[in-house]
């Protein structure tokens, strides 16, 4: 008796899989929608053609963007200097060398899961009501969880590097650390320039986001514009804020491909040391550029030291925290979750496919997935409650595009960079366009973009507080309520409950990536 063989779909149709989403999102829209707001979204697309110009306009948001590069560009450099040393501290791999053994290194991973797990949002909104409005806050805000998440990727990294090196060092008698510097070293360096500019990007996005909350920069007058219905002015700061992104991407882009790649320098007689050289000369250049930053924004980092004087906090009522809807806030937050990712991590390869036979599709989308990328959810947010009930429907769909744009690049820059031979064949065979590129390009990308889908998921969960905070049910939602009310014993739970979603997340998040290395089941 012959064995029925279970019939899986094939490998690129797996990227499609989470598309389906967009069936029962289209059918609800309807029952959430109301047509008051079309006109102002019709105004909104139509300033896109004719931002202001007004010198005082200019001026304010040359200044915003100004605050926000430099609260970036700061929260980024401490970020990368809690990382890194905390990295070297976690790893396992640096602890068995130099004591024989790896159990400090893991309740230091334990420790730094919680400053990851909260969202700089929530960093920035607690520092703001310790120490005041500050500029210090947001740099903070940005550096902490930031810093414990370059140093998981750190230390993860040391512990993949191959030992070989490592072991004939020690074995000659080279000191531990000497040894660690000398055989580790030169190959962790371009993996972490690499993610290095990635998070500088990051920061870039998030200090908009803290500006958003009123932490000042440009994020603060986007957010007064949109409210004030000023588009004119709105899309003058969101043309220069896209402007300043893509400036930094293609820039960031060029230093890793520069210092990341040194094979491809060789043909152009680099020395390795050469290329040394030039990373520790852009260090050193760096340090007087974050100096005159730090001045000129009056960044004060003693100023964390100094809380401002509080009330007596009531003592805490555990009745009230009890009575919570738990439940349904935890459930809200999850489909929340699930909804965004799914959005973002199917529509990418859905709207590829879709504009394929024309020219210009790439084209639109790469400018379109930029801007998406660009403008901050919680924006999001409040233009879509100009045609849309509030609700968690409403706060995934701000968050699905957000994340579309970002993983949109990644999947189009991965698409163009693998070899185009076997797309050309199918096309040559008869294939149509569509089919081509999805049995050609998408199939060897399946895994890799399905398994950096699995880490963006984790990501969208720890945003999901921010679109929680501009009316999305969940737990962000109540996470405002409680701050407005200085309900900090709610504060607390909420957060700790948050924390412990996101580090849930984080694990299935790493198990799937790990399934997905191997053959798709």
């Amino acid at each position: 008796m012959t064995q029925a063989i279970p019939l899986r779909p094939a490998a690129p149709l797996w990227v499609l899989m989470p598309a389906l989403v967009l069936v029962p999102v289209l059918l609800l829209l309807p029952a959430i929608g109301h047509g008051g707001g079309w006109e102002l979204v019709g105004q909104f697309l139509g300033a896109a053609l004719q931002p202001s110009l007004d010198p005082t306009v200019l001026r304010s948001v040359l200044e915003g963007l100004g605050m926000t590069l430099g609260m970036a560009l700061l929260g980024w450099a401490g970020s990368l200097v809690i990382g890194l040393s905390l990295g070297i501290l976690s790893s396992r791999l640096v602890w068995r060398t130099c004591t024989g053994s790896a159990a400090a290194a893991a309740w230091i991973r334990r420790v730094l899961a919680l400053p990851r797990s909260v969202h700089e949002l929530l960093w920035g909104l607690a520092l703001l009501q310790l120490v005041g409005l500050q500029p210090v806050v947001a740099v903070a805000a940005i550096a902490l969880p930031f810093g414990a998440l370059v140093a998981r990727v750190v230390s993860d990294q040391l512990d993949a590097l191959p030992t070989q090196g490592l072991e004939a060092l020690r074995n000659s008698g080279a000191p531990a650390p000497a040894a660690l510097l000398t055989a580790l070293g030169p190959p962790l360096l371009p993996q972490v320039i690499s993610y290095g500019g990635y998070r500088l990007e990051c920061a870039l996005r998030s200090a908009t986001l803290l500006g958003v909350f009123g932490l000042g920069g440009l994020g603060t007058e986007l957010r007064l514009t949109l409210q004030s219905l000023a588009f004119h002015e709105l899309w003058t700061a969101l043309w220069v804020l896209l402007a300043a992104m893509l400036s930094l991407e293609s820039l960031v882009g060029w230093l890793r491909r520069r210092w990341s790649m040194p094979g491809r320098f060789a043909l152009e007689q680099r020395s390795v040391g050469h290329q040394g050289r030039e990373i520790l000369l852009a260090s050193l250049c760096l340090l007087p550029l974050l100096a005159g930053v730090a001045w000129a924004l009056q960044v004060d980092p003693a100023a964390l030291l100094r809380w401002d004087g509080m009330p007596p906090l009531p003592p805490p009522d555990w009745a009230a925290v009890m009575a919570l809807p738990w439940p349904g806030l935890i459930a809200n937050t999850l489909l929340l979750t699930a909804l965004a990712a799914c959005l973002a991590v199917g529509g990418a390869p859905l709207l590829l496919l879709l504009v394929q036979p024309w020219p210009w599709g790439r084209l639109a989308l790469r400018g379109a997935w930029a801007l998406g990328r660009l403008w901050p959810p919680p924006l999001t947010a409040l233009l879509l409650l100009f045609v849309l009930k509030p609700g968690v429907l409403t706060g995934a769909l701000a968050l699905g595009l957000h994340n579309l744009g970002i993983l949109g690049r990644l999947l189009l820059e991965t698409a163009e960079g693998t070899g185009s031979a076997p797309q050309q064949a199918l096309a040559c065979a008869g294939s149509g366009p569509r089919l081509a590129l999805l049995y050609g390009r998408f199939s060897p990308l399946a895994r890799p973009y399905l398994a950096y889908g699995a880490y963006r998921a984790d990501v969208i969960l720890r945003e999901s507080v921010v679109v929680g905070l501009v009316g999305a049910t969940g737990l962000g939602s109540q996470l405002l309520e409680s701050l407005s009310s200085f309900a900090f014993d709610q504060l607390l739970a909420l957060t700790l409950a948050f924390a412990t979603l996101t580090l849930v997340g984080e694990h299935l998040s790493d198990r799937a990536r790990q399934r997905l290395t191997g053959p798709i089941h």
